[in-house]
């Protein structure tokens, strides 16, 4: 039901969305706009995701953009991420949290890493392009993404299954959105997980996919899917 008593399912809570890496908060729009016609307060951030390690976008891009959430009176705060911003999301809320924190949905997350970053780090012009945070993204052990804690929060997630293009393939071994395989998506602690036939770069842009979202702020879960590939 989208209103009850005049009441839009998303009043009085925000809405933090983080993009991912080299795009830009212009990525976000379809998940912005969306939700906000449900009535929720949007924070849609921008940051340099290429230009410091994952740490320092953290430290600069998310306070203040929590600060403004707290400014305008929001009940509690959710979070929307789309790949490299869920390892941001998990990176604040382990080191700082969100006291009033509600529910997350993350697109795409290389929560394990990308095997795409593995094969092609060893390049001088991927490690130019794609900057300190890119190469924190690599498959192995010790790489910053994994030495991160599973997560504490409610989290779902939602990866893809279906590559836009084929130009990565032979980076995975198994089902992969083109950037990151199904099974690196997962987190520990994770409520829930949904695969859907999309690629990484556009799976934002799909209303199944933000109708997803807003079932998983709503009631803590995704809605069933047939088919869904996973």
């Amino acid at each position: 039901m989208a209103e009850r008593y005049g009441v839009m399912p998303g009043h009085g809570q925000g809405v933090l969305l983080l993009h991912g890496l080299m795009r830009t908060s212009c990525s976000m729009l379809p998940v912005a706009g969306y939700l906000r016609k449900q009535g929720y307060v949007v924070e849609n951030i921008g940051y340099p995701s290429t230009s410091a390690p994952i740490e320092d976008l953290v430290r600069k891009t998310v306070p203040p953009a929590v600060n403004r959430l707290r400014e305008r009176r929001v009940q509690c705060i959710h979070a929307v991420t789309h790949s490299m911003g869920g390892v941001l999301l998990r990176s604040y809320m382990h080191d700082e949290g969100i006291d009033t924190f509600g529910r997350a949905v993350m697109l795409c997350p290389p929560n394990q890493g990308s095997e795409v970053v593995d094969a092609l780090s060893g390049f001088a012009w991927f490690r130019k392009l794609y900057g300190p945070a890119g190469l924190q993204l690599s498959t192995g052990p010790a790489s910053f993404v994994n030495s991160l804690p599973g997560v504490d929060f409610p989290v779902g997630v939602i990866t893809g299954n279906r590559p836009a293009t084929p130009l990565f393939s032979r980076c995975f071994r198994g089902e992969n959105d083109g950037k990151v395989a199904v099974e690196r998506s997962r987190v520990s602690g994770e409520q829930a997980h949904l695969v859907l036939p999309y690629g990484h770069s556009f799976i934002m842009f799909h209303r199944p996919v933000l109708e997803q979202v807003l079932h998983f702020l709503q009631q803590g879960c995704f809605a069933p899917v047939q088919n869904n590939g996973a």
